[in-house]
């Protein structure tokens, strides 16, 4: 099942009032990726003064920055989203994920309802047949909110004393209601997918998911400068099997999609539209099944700007920057198939996930053995530019 993109499926609902950047894949002798942004509904390259995102993003005062470049016209925006889908034309523009050589973070269990699946999970065994009875066993001892607790509060350490006496204290729990937050590291550089395209889930895995969450920009000092959409795939069995599986069930070729394009901040979009925004998610399978989903990010347990300064201070830098995924308050507990047999993926499903600001993230779900593999790294980036004589010398530079 494919949807092809455009501008009213796409664009936030404000989009005249947004200043939205992106990165696609341009035509031309040689093509390559280009850093872009919108303007009335086409498409202008600033590769020539910006050669990455991440420089870009190294300015103070990026939304002021924009009004001195005019850019070159490469396409509508129309003409650039209905290329955009697994046989994209590559004589024509496609849109790519909004992100190039910063790190991809993301940070974990930051929900109360989120922390008692990872609980489940972890009691379960990562089998989702034994989900159902252990739910009542842990709501019973813990309840089904933790949201008033405070992470890292006097309340927060009496809570555990408590959960320790009765055998039900868990690591997700420690880093969901303790002083320090779960920060790790989603994907590595350039391999995040863009919308339109296709989501890996590992072939072995028979308990996974999507997660529809809110990805911070940052850049190397730490300043938030925008905002997207992220689907951080995951595979409950394999990280409920162990903890140590994390990389496992979360870094999977194409299991990590970032898009549409990165909203920055400005006088009609500011980190506190972050903080009050909700989320939604629709999947829909080629069996007729249908799950939807929301996550208020008004109810995360630690505020984004907290998130941010667990991931980058005096203990460690991002000198290209990167994004943080804010975690969700999603995690499907529906029966698909059979009872007690909860959610889980199928081939051909369409994942949609939107927000009114940010527009939506569209990808298909297919095994992550099949999804195209990346190829393009750092070197072959390096390179690309190199080629398009897109590379500059900076004057600040410094042999160290």
């Amino acid at each position: 099942m494919s949807i092809k993109l455009t501008t009213k499926n796409t664009l936030p609902v404000d989009a005249n009032q947004a200043t939205l950047i992106g990165r696609v894949w341009s035509p031309g002798n040689p093509s390559g990726p280009s850093l872009v942004v919108i303007r009335e509904n086409n498409v202008f390259d600033i590769s020539a003064h910006f050669a990455t995102l991440s420089e870009f993003l190294e300015n103070d005062h990026p939304v002021e920055q924009l009004k001195d470049v005019e850019g070159t016209f490469l396409c509508s925006l129309e003409d650039l989203l209905g290329n955009t889908h697994d046989s994209a034309n590559t004589d024509q523009a496609y849109l790519l994920a909004p992100a190039d050589l910063q790190v991809i973070k993301a940070a974990g269990v930051t929900f109360a309802s989120s922390m008692i699946e990872r609980v489940i999970e972890e009691q379960a065994g990562g089998n989702p047949s034994k989900a159902k009875a252990i739910r009542v066993l842990v709501e019973g001892v813990i309840g089904d909110n933790l949201s008033s607790v405070e992470p890292g509060s006097e309340k927060a350490t009496q809570l555990k004393e408590l959960l320790i006496e009765k055998g039900m204290w868990s690591q997700y729990l420690e880093v969901g209601i303790g002083p320090d937050a779960e920060i790790f590291t989603k994907a590595p550089v350039l391999s995040a997918i863009g919308s339109g395209k296709s989501i890996g889930i590992h072939p072995k895995s028979e308990w996974n998911n999507p997660e529809p969450e809110i990805v911070l920009a940052v850049n190397s000092k730490g300043k938030i400068q925008g905002a997207t959409l992220g689907n951080d795939v995951n595979l409950r069995d394999f990280e409920g099997r162990s903890a140590l599986l994390l990389s496992k069930a979360k870094d999977n070729n194409a299991s990590c999609a970032i898009g549409p394009f990165i909203r920055l901040f400005d006088d009609n979009f500011t980190l506190e539209d972050v903080h009050t925004c909700e989320v939604t998610l629709q999947v829909k399978g080629t069996d007729g099944y249908t799950l939807e989903g929301l996550s208020s990010m008004i109810k995360i347990s630690r505020s984004p700007v907290d998130l941010v300064q667990q991931t980058i201070n005096e203990n460690h830098q991002y000198p290209d920057g990167f994004f943080l995924f804010l975690g969700t308050l999603f995690s499907p507990t529906q029966d698909r198939d059979h009872i007690g047999g909860g959610f889980t993926h199928k081939l051909g499903d369409t994942v949609m996930i939107s927000s009114p600001k940010l527009g939506t993230l569209y990808n298909t779900v297919t095994y992550s053995s099949d999804a195209k593999p990346w190829e393009f790294g750092i070197n072959s980036l390096i390179n690309n530019l190199t080629h398009r004589g897109l590379l500059k010398a900076k004057n600040d530079f410094v042999s160290k």
